[in-house]
């Protein structure tokens, strides 16, 4: 491990953030809140927002798939995610749902603002994101999809977009 320059739960908090935040709307499994806290953890994401009745820490479930990201990423419960969404709009945030949905941008299409920090909301595994959410968030982001199901698991989805995005601000400094 010494020769991947891991970081120690120190130096995660102490390390520039991603100004990016990602939001669980329902989410229902554990295993699926452990892999966003392990891809967070891994693109040195600021936070996750978990809300309603998305399992939070600890739990052995969760601890199962964040082997320990759950210790370096920080991490916040909201009883809604309409108040998590205008918490952070109130602090500056551009909040976007990840979301098949009208007038969706596709995220190959998609530029992450430069001035201004993200948050992305996430939903449930079967019902997507809230409708009563999609109305408040400022936009949404959709990933193409060219097979017969036209969707992903929550996990694939994290790490698909959140790639994406990191790859777009970074474009001139990963290693």
């Amino acid at each position: 491990m010494d020769e991947l320059g891991r970081k120690s739960v120190a130096e995660f908090k102490a390390a520039d953030k991603t100004p990016l935040v990602l939001v669980l709307d329902n989410v229902r499994s554990m295993h699926n809140v452990g892999s966003v806290f392990r891809t967070a953890d891994a693109f040195l994401i600021q936070g996750l927002i978990l809300c309603g009745f998305t399992p939070v820490p600890p739990h052995r479930d969760i601890n199962k798939t964040a082997l320990g990201a759950t210790e370096s990423v920080d991490w916040q419960y909201f009883n809604t995610t309409v108040e998590a969404v205008q918490q952070l709009q109130a602090e500056g945030y551009q909040v976007l749902a990840i979301e098949q949905a009208v007038n969706s941008q596709m995220l190959n299409t998609f530029e992450p603002p430069k001035d201004k920090p993200l948050a992305l909301v996430f939903g449930n595994e079967v019902d997507g994101v809230d409708g009563e959410v999609m109305k408040v968030v400022d936009g949404c982001i959709e990933i193409p999809q060219l097979g017969m199901k036209h969707s992903l698991n929550i996990s694939v989805t994290t790490g698909i977009v959140v790639w994406d995005v990191f790859s777009k601000w970074k474009k001139d400094s990963i290693i």
